[in-house]
């Protein structure tokens, strides 16, 4: 995946989406290090949103049809689970912004290396719609509106880019050398 820019559609949603409108409970058993299993994690994804929401996975291609999701506070709160941001990646979402997230879903996110969770201080909820185009940054922590051209700022991920960019924790710790490449491949 490409970590410095993107320029794609995003998918809104409203404040306290939680890990079983993410992913419900009854899909935990599905195994992600299976492909198969990963791609049907995908195609779960937000499956447990209300139904004013628009259609989130494409009946044709089975991904997302907005790469982004645009959110408002504590988006990812509930459970602790990692299917949640597993499910998420598996759909073909690239970034999460929000005006916050729950700490464990933060960190999921990152452990995972699935997608890429932005904070900002704005409420982009209530500015965007589903299927406007935004434009990332990443590195250089900016957030364009194509409409407006409005430029908003978002928290720093320093040095934790590098571990989503591996692929997750222990992707990371393989290739910088603080794990050995055969741990957990048993």
């Amino acid at each position: 995946m490409n970590f410095t820019k993107f320029s794609e559609t995003v998918y809104v949603v409203q404040d306290n989406i939680d890990t079983d409108q993410i992913l419900s409970a009854q899909f935990l058993t599905i195994n992600p290090e299976i492909e198969e299993g990963y791609q049907k994690l995908g195609t779960l994804a937000m499956c447990g949103l209300p139904d004013f929401y628009p259609p989130f996975i494409s009946p044709d291609t089975k991904k997302a049809i907005h790469p982004i999701i645009v959110a408002g506070k504590n988006f990812g709160c509930g459970s602790s689970r990692e299917h949640a941001p597993i499910a998420l990646g598996a759909s073909g979402i690239k970034v999460i912004i929000a005006q916050s997230f729950a700490r464990i879903f933060l960190r999921n996110c990152l452990m995972t290396g699935k997608v890429i969770p932005l904070e900002i201080s704005e409420n982009l909820n209530e500015v965007l719609i589903t299927g406007d185009k935004i434009n990332i940054c990443v590195h250089q922590e900016i957030i364009e509106i194509t409409t407006t051209v409005q430029k908003i700022v978002t928290k720093p991920l320093d040095n934790l880019i590098d571990l989503i960019q591996a692929g997750g924790l222990f992707s990371y710790a393989r290739q910088s050398g603080k794990l050995s490449s055969s741990f957990l491949s048993e």
